[in-house]
């Protein structure tokens, strides 16, 4: 069986659903052969610890890095040794490995050294030499872009727009490679796994005009949060938001249909390499995952980025499985997962030994193994850590049934009902008859921590530390919920 990841960073989950003005139609197509999940969840809402997490199959609070890699000191993020990726597995099991694009998973920034016989980076010399040989510069010229500007702070562009054609940028250059790869194992007998890891949408937004002219201001849609005052929310929210007040609903729907197009560029590549697959016959025999190591806020809530917004714009992620071992394709799953569980889905796909992970394969889901009422009961609780980068935000999410439980070691905490609010405009944390199912939810949390390891909260018992709702011990003297 051979298996094909295709990443990109910082995509919403609700740019491949029907209700998106986003075009993705290949995509499409690929969740009509194969099964989407639309609570799928980032375990971390920044890139190394959810792309470590997706490797590993365990959660930051156990891999160890729990920030990106450029912005720390390597004490304060590195990738704990001891602990295989499953491309070393599938290595080690006789699979021919390949590696396109954005690692951004640990310090060394060596995939050879994590499993993979080929590698190419991101923003690579052999990528500049194709630029130069369409006579094109390193970088993208910008006919139009919007730029954040505040004193005492670096200049930075938020969002732009480029006249260059599909062909010159990145994403198409990556999935070429892929593409030669995928046709040089056609005729080999032993099986295949790559990666294909994208940095679009990810900020600033550069879109290549052909594509941000194929979106009408008028069909854009402002978010229906855009206005939402974050009184019930955590203060630094409201310092975040004073970032982006300054722009107009103009320059919203603009920086939308930037990240937009930027998403229908990566889904047309998608298409480019099934018609590969299925050139060299080989699109039975291939898994195709397709997921983003998390989301962004894109105006909602008046935020944009990700970090320390606890919210489903950022936690909720793309999650396609398609192709060989799906039973059923064309199936829409509610299950309540997680990065952390590719990578026990991609060993046991490859019907090798189970990894020692933290998460739960999803190979039963798409065979149809459990009915209905097991895929309520057993797959209805999410789980999530922020560690907070440098400013420490210490953070960790549950997702349980409809509701939604934010910690906030930093302020006070959020509950959200997803089912009556899915916006998220109403934290019903402070309110008393919420009380029950408040304690509940930090019970669950208290549950998580212990079952993780998760020895990152300190010494929780401490005077300082004793202000939840619940303790860790749960409502007994000793025991736990």
């Amino acid at each position: 069986m051979n298996i094909l990841l295709l990443i990109t960073d910082q995509q919403r989950a609700d740019t491949i659903e029907k209700s998106t003005v986003c075009r993705t139609p290949n995509l499409d197509l690929l969740a009509k052969s194969g099964v989407r999940f639309t609570r799928a969840y980032t375990p971390n809402p920044i890139c190394s610890p959810a792309r470590a997490s997706l490797m590993t199959g365990l959660y930051p609070s156990r891999h160890g890095m729990v920030d990106v890699t450029h912005n720390v000191p390597s004490y304060r993020a590195d990738l704990q040794p001891g602990f295989p990726m499953w491309s070393q597995v599938l290595k080690q099991a006789g699979y021919h490995t390949g590696y396109f694009g954005k690692w951004h998973i640990e310090r060394s920034d060596n995939p050879h050294a994590f499993g993979f016989d080929i590698s190419l980076s991101c923003q690579s010399e052999e990528y500049i030499k194709y630029r130069e040989s369409l006579g094109l510069p390193r970088k993208p010229h910008l006919l139009h872009q919007h730029t954040l500007v505040k004193q005492g702070y670096h200049s930075v562009v938020h969002y732009g727009i480029c006249d260059e054609p599909a062909e010159a940028s990145e994403p198409y250059f990556l999935y070429s490679k892929g593409i030669e790869f995928i046709r040089s194992q056609q005729d080999r007998s032993a099986p295949w796994a790559a990666v294909i890891s994208v940095k679009e949408p990810h900020d600033p937004y550069i879109a290549a005009k052909s594509f941000f002219d194929s979106y009408r201001q008028e069909d854009i849609l402002l978010p229906s949060s855009r206005r939402d005052p974050l009184t019930d929310k955590p203060r630094i929210l409201r310092r975040l938001q004073s970032v982006w007040e300054p722009l107009s609903d103009d320059q919203i729907k603009e920086a939308i249909a930037c990240y937009y197009a930027m998403c229908t560029l990566v889904d047309e590549q998608v298409g480019r390499i099934i018609q590969a697959l299925k050139e060299t016959d080989q699109l039975e025999n291939t898994l195709i995952v397709y997921t983003s190591d998390h989301g962004d806020m894109l105006g909602d809530h008046g935020l944009f980025l990700k970090g320390v917004t606890p919210y489903e714009e950022v936690y909720r992620i793309p999650l396609i499985l398609a192709g060989a071992g799906v039973k059923s394709p064309g199936r829409v799953s509610s299950a309540v997962v997680s990065l952390v569980d590719l990578a026990p889905t991609i060993i046991e796909t490859a019907e090798l030994q189970e990894m020692d992970g933290q998460g739960r394969s999803l190979v039963p889901l798409l065979r149809e193994e459990i009915g209905h009422e097991e895929v309520s009961a057993y797959w209805q609780e999410g789980y999530a850590e922020f560690f907070g980068q440098r400013l420490g935000y210490s953070q960790r999410l549950v997702w349980f049934d409809r509701y939604k439980y934010v910690f906030n070691g930093f302020d006070f905490d959020e509950l959200y009902d997803l089912c009556a609010d899915p916006d998220e405009m109403n934290n019903l944390a402070g309110l008393e008859e919420y009380e029950p199912i408040l304690k509940a939810m930090v019970s669950r949390m208290w549950s998580r921590v212990h079952r993780l390891g998760d020895h990152s909260l300190g010494e929780t018992h401490y005077g300082m530390f004793r202000f939840l709702p619940i303790g860790p011990n749960g409502p007994g003297e000793t025991g736990m919920c």
